[in-house]
């Protein structure tokens, strides 16, 4: 992940700080924050979550979006969080692991990424499927973390499912 003109840093470690971040933002942080951070991002807005000081004294902002149009039912604070807690878990089990996480390019973009781990979780009878992409293309000034919903109809049926908690 390219950071800034002249540095670079490990997938791991970058999987690593985007994971903390989503964490103390929506599952550590108190939930009216974290909800009016949602709701914005519902809305279409990305939303800055914080600057990070790199190794080098640098600093790069980090923001987050969310992408629902693929999202099965009705989307509410609950359900997003459900979704979010189950990626943010996969994440962290899979860099404890040291596993090699998968990642998909975006052709007419190399600084668009989504990371080939998903996050699978059924709310009223509808099975959602959550992905973390991320831009970090030098024009937009900062790292995007992009929460993303997938179609669930190309997944296995045998994909993991976890109940969401109750609605919001």
């Amino acid at each position: 992940m390219a950071q800034n003109q002249s540095q670079t840093i490990p997938r791991d470690k970058f999987l690593t700080i985007a994971v903390n971040l989503l964490y103390k933002a929506f599952l550590e942080n108190r939930r009216t924050e974290s909800k009016n951070v949602f709701r914005d991002m519902a809305a279409g807005r990305s939303v800055h979550l914080t600057n990070v000081q790199m190794e080098d004294r640098s600093q790069v902002r980090f923001d987050v979006a969310l992408d629902h149009t693929e999202f099965r039912g009705k989307l509410n604070f609950g359900a997003f969080r459900a979704s979010l807690a189950m990626l943010v878990a996969q994440l962290s089990d899979a860099l404890r692991a040291g596993k090699d996480i998968k990642v998909f390019t975006d052709q007419g973009n190399p600084d668009n990424v989504i990371f080939g781990l998903t996050a699978a979780t059924e709310e009223d009878g509808e099975v959602n499927v959550m992905v973390l992409g991320v831009d970090s293309s030098e024009t937009r000034g900062s790292i995007e973390l992009r929460l993303q919903y997938l179609d669930p109809q190309q997944f296995a049926p045998e994909a993991e499912v976890a109940p969401a908690s109750p609605s919001s």
